[in-house]
């Protein structure tokens, strides 16, 4: 019983840890990676034209973060020639569900926010 008090009094706290994974996943680019991969696998080439506007560099960190954390997984498909597909992980697909809220909250509330931000900036000047 214990462990579970200690759990649950832990939920509230953000730890270095827990920011360190929360930046990871809910950066620029992961995100949309996540999103992408939850649907099928793809090869990276696949993946940037998916999301044109990633570069390779940032695509390629994103991926290599992503599987560092167990979120994606990178398969060499037997193919000749070789081939790298990307697939989103059993631990990445706890996300889908909060992916898929996250993405239909902010187009729901996307004109909320750019009202709030127009008022802010008006007021500002």
């Amino acid at each position: 019983m214990q462990e579970t008090a200690d759990t649950t009094a832990q939920r509230g706290t953000i730890t270095p840890k827990h920011r360190e994974l929360l930046d990871q996943v809910l950066d620029k680019w992961s995100l949309q990676v996540l999103d992408q991969l939850c649907e099928r696998p793809l090869r990276f080439n696949e993946l940037r034209r998916a999301i044109p506007v990633v570069t390779q560099k940032s695509l390629t960190a994103t991926l290599r973060r992503l599987e560092r954390n167990g979120m994606v997984e990178r398969v060499i498909v037997s193919t000749r020639p070789l081939a790298v597909e990307y697939r989103i992980a059993p631990l990445g697909r706890t996300l889908q569900d909060l992916i898929d809220a996250l993405l239909d909250w902010s187009a729901a509330n996307m004109p909320a926010v750019e009202r709030a931000r127009e008022r802010f900036d008006t007021e500002e000047v």
